[in-house]
């Protein structure tokens, strides 16, 4: 078993506290066999809530459970119960938003599409930031100041 977290980063202008707007929020990730080291071509989907049962695993449950089209061996993963972590790091510096443990496979990618929610200076929530450009644009009516989400990234680490 290897605990992956992944980390993002973004330059986040009159805004703060940015996290997955829901909890049933979609996330996609790319996926690597550690078999046979085959990379799947399209990103692969999983959220927190639906649990799938892992095959032989005597009523064990993943959030993803995959099967490599090359070497056909099925692997899985699981979130870790800890909350989403909102990102408040300082602009383009990595913080940490989830870890999750992987069986057989390591995730090496991340695609920020979805709706996601932060919080402008003066304490207005912005409930739907859709990062699928990897980037965001608004108006904090409160503070008289345009706020946004640009240069996204993200990384892996081991955890």
């Amino acid at each position: 078993m290897v605990r992956l977290q992944l980390s993002i980063k973004a330059e986040l202008e009159n805004v703060t506290d940015l996290e997955p707007a829901t909890k049933d929020f979609e996330f996609f990730f790319q996926v690597k066999c550690n078999s046979c080291h085959e990379v799947h071509r399209k990103f692969v989907s999983m959220n927190r809530i639906q649990e799938r049962e892992v095959t032989g695993g005597k009523g064990s449950t993943a959030h993803f459970v995959w099967k490599c089209s090359l070497c056909k061996r099925e692997s899985s993963a699981k979130f870790e119960s800890t909350p989403i972590t909102p990102y408040k790091a300082e602009n383009g510096q990595f913080g940490p938003l989830l870890v999750i443990e992987c069986r057989g496979l390591e995730f090496i990618g991340f695609d920020p599409r979805g709706t996601w929610k932060c919080v402008g200076t003066t304490g207005t929530v912005f409930p739907e930031a859709d990062l699928v450009d990897g980037e965001w644009n608004d108006y904090d009516e409160k503070a008289g100041l345009p706020v946004g989400i640009s240069e996204f990234g993200s990384r892996w680490d081991r955890a």
